[in-house]
């Protein structure tokens, strides 16, 4: 059962349990709303599913900074809501989250054991949904913390970059925020494996390598074979209302956990698969 199944991860997700040779649920948020503990409740017992994999998502990290007690519902005690009735079924719940729980100011690849401390309120509502899904999960759970992630089937950086490039001589985009760009389309078969194989407790999978947001919008313009000349800008000038992690790379720790190619990698998987212009 995958929920938020219309969403970019969500799609891809679908996409590798059918390749798999599973039997995927698509639940998108117009068919359920997590925040809703009845629905999930009932939807769950009717469907029975062995694992469930929850995409579902307030991922408006801007937006987040004004309606953070709606985001919170739903990152936070509508996560709880889908381990709570997954493990009432005696199903795994795999579960989705951000390198938005860590502050950034370490410079060296965040592990599972290091300590979290959001600074954004997307941030904070993440971090609240590990700690719901632990709770409510009895044990029956993967956590799984990626980032920057981009794909085919929805909104994501790259496409932004690939618009704007075409219409303007010159991009100015930030240098001084380093992560893991991620493709839904490795990260995909990767939960799909998870639920097959699954690791209790918290896991990092993120695109092999780091990159800034300068060096990933330099690679996208290069590859598509534009002109557009793409400068380094800071944090600071852009006055996004949210705080972003300077630093956010993520590794894993733990024996088992599946890793993915690298991010450079999946930005070709990516351009191949075509992108809206």
């Amino acid at each position: 059962m995958v929920t938020g199944a219309a969403g970019m991860l969500g799609r891809d997700v679908l996409t590798a349990a059918a390749a798999a040779g599973l039997e995927p649920i698509a639940l998108p948020r117009v068919e359920l709303d997590i925040s809703d503990a009845a629905a999930v409740d009932a939807i769950t017992r009717e469907l029975a599913p062995d694992v469930v994999v929850n995409c579902a998502a307030f991922t408006d990290v801007d937006g987040a900074e004004e309606k953070e007690h709606q985001a919170v519902a739903v990152n936070g005690p509508g996560a709880g809501n889908v381990a709570r009735a997954a493990a009432a079924q005696g199903a795994w719940t795999i579960h989705i989250s951000s390198d938005y729980v860590f502050d950034g100011a370490k410079r060296s690849p965040y592990l599972e054991s290091d300590p979290t401390a959001p600074e954004s309120a997307y941030g904070r509502s993440k971090l609240a949904g590990e700690l719901a899904v632990a709770r409510s999960a009895s044990g029956r759970h993967t956590i799984v913390r990626s980032a920057w992630l981009f794909g085919a089937g929805g909104p994501c950086f790259p496409a932004t970059i690939l618009r704007l490039a075409r219409q303007r001589e010159e991009l100015t985009v930030v240098d001084d925020q380093v992560g893991c760009p991620t493709f839904t389309g490795h990260l995909a078969p990767a939960l799909v494996a998870l639920a097959r194989d699954p690791i209790e407790g918290i896991v990092h999978v993120a695109g092999g390598g780091r990159c800034s947001w300068y060096e990933l919008a330099g690679e996208v313009v290069s590859n598509a074979g534009l002109s557009c000349h793409v400068l380094p800008g800071s944090t600071a000038a852009l006055g996004r209302p949210a705080p972003r992690p300077a630093y956010s790379v993520l590794r894993s720790e733990r024996p088992g956990v599946p890793e993915l190619p690298p991010w450079r990698e999946g930005l070709a998987a990516f351009m191949e698969a075509g992108v809206p212009s």
